[in-house]
């Protein structure tokens, strides 16, 4: 049997959302695709970690709004989403909290008296405050027993200073001194309609639109402005870390660099996928494949709202810890004075393409990019513009990236482990 014919797409369709403004100022991104009969609602805050007054709340918050509501207990409103097979995620960055629910269409009536709940009425119980901080206390207690926690968390440090809002790491004792005061005061203060936006998407008729409206319309409006003023970053370009007993050791290397909305981020994630953003990166065939020294590495660009950063990530054997790092300066190097071969960089691109397709097939992934482009100023066409510029890098481009961001002097070196 003849395979077909491999064909690398050139354009990718993917629908645009439209705009409604609830009365009170939310605005409703609307991604229709009624092929799909579910559901899915996101409602994104302005009240991610760096927004937070007190160590740990935001994070608190946002995992609390299902502890308990005005009507239910948090066991009932668990038991009311899993009857109607929907369910409720949450994530929480440095900028945002995402309040994600998923429902089949035909049972999202029921599912909006839940999310109403959740969104506009949580209670926040004393008993289960105390019970949450106590668990992720332990849980972060343990976390940190590991290398990859902390280089993770120097890492942040040395890129943006240990007291900035993007690189602050809190000790887990903080959780003792979190109030269901403070709770209450974040959600307040960041729960607001003038810090709210919704994208939903799936099969939203007018009667699914107007539901989530009616919860939009019922969002606190606030005449509190949040200060969006981000500090000046202090960087660090060393740093080497004792952990006694480790095994391995945990290696961080990149630099600050700059958010998504710059020219130079699409043709730098090339860069970075061709460093270490696949099985077969260059990375990978070195650290890996010819030395062993470990069984995975990567490289990406980081987006954060104000900023963005390349960040290069491993574990070694603490044995060959200097070996690795040896190897990765070797791998940068060969980018900062030798041009990409053509072969080598079309099956990047196709990659990275083939990726996005992987990404915008469905709803639900087509939601989480528009919501990302949505944050970044930009609409769905913009997919296209990096499907494009993808396909334009060269090169000369890449080796002239290389050189002007992959200076050794500008990059950033963090390894926790039991060494030397």
């Amino acid at each position: 049997m003849q395979q077909p014919e491999l064909t690398i797409p050139s354009k990718i369709n993917v629908p645009l959302s439209a705009l409604h403004k609830s009365r009170n100022g939310v605005n409703i991104h609307v991604i229709n695709t009624p092929e799909y009969e579910v559901v899915r609602v996101s409602f994104v805050f302005h009240a991610g970690t760096r927004s937070q007054s007190h160590p740990f709340v935001a994070s608190a918050t946002a995992n609390m709004l299902a502890e308990g509501s005005r009507d239910y207990t948090s066991q009932q409103l668990a038991e009311k989403l899993d009857y109607y097979g929907s369910y409720f995620d949450v994530n929480i960055d440095r900028d945002y909290a995402y309040i994600t629910f998923c429902s089949l269409k035909k049972f999202f009536a029921q599912t909006s008296e839940v999310i109403e709940q959740i969104i506009l009425h949580p209670t926040f119980p004393d008993k289960e405050v105390a019970t949450y901080c106590a668990k992720r206390r332990q849980q972060l207690t343990i976390e940190r027993r590991k290398v990859e926690t902390r280089a993770r968390e120097k890492f942040a440090q040395a890129i943006f200073g240990e007291e900035h809002p993007y690189g602050i790491s809190y000790d887990e004792k903080e959780y003792d001194t979190i109030t269901r005061c403070q709770i209450e005061d974040h959600y307040r203060r960041l729960y607001t309609a003038q810090n709210c936006m919704i994208v939903c998407s799936g099969s939203i008729s007018d009667e699914v639109l107007q539901q989530i409206t009616a919860i939009a319309e019922q969002i606190q409006s606030s005449s509190e402005t949040f200060d969006d003023k981000i500090p000046s970053f202090h960087t660090t370009h060393s740093e080497i870390v004792k952990h006694d007993g480790a095994l391995q050791s945990s290696i961080r290397m990149g630099r600050l660099l700059f958010p998504r909305t710059h020219a130079d981020f699409i043709p730098m994630q090339v860069l970075a996928t061709i460093l270490g953003g696949y099985f077969g990166s260059r990375l990978m065939q070195n650290l890996r494949e010819r030395n062993g020294f470990t069984y995975g590495v990567f490289s990406a660009m980081v987006n954060f709202q104000h900023t963005g950063y390349l960040a290069i990530a491993t574990q070694v054997g603490k044995e060959v810890t200097q070996e690795a790092l040896e190897q990765i300066a070797y791998e940068i190097d060969i980018l900062r004075n030798e041009k990409v071969d053509e072969e080598e960089l079309l099956l990047v691109k196709n990659i990275m393409a083939g990726e996005m397709m992987r990404i915008l097939d469905g709803p639900f992934g087509i939601a989480d990019v528009a919501t990302e482009n949505i944050l970044c100023g930009f609409d769905n066409r913009h997919i296209q513009h990096n499907l494009e510029r993808i396909r334009q890098t060269t090169p000369e481009e890449i080796l002239s990236l290389a050189q002007k961001y992959l200076d050794p002097k500008d990059l950033v070196t963090v390894v926790v482990g039991d060494i030397e």
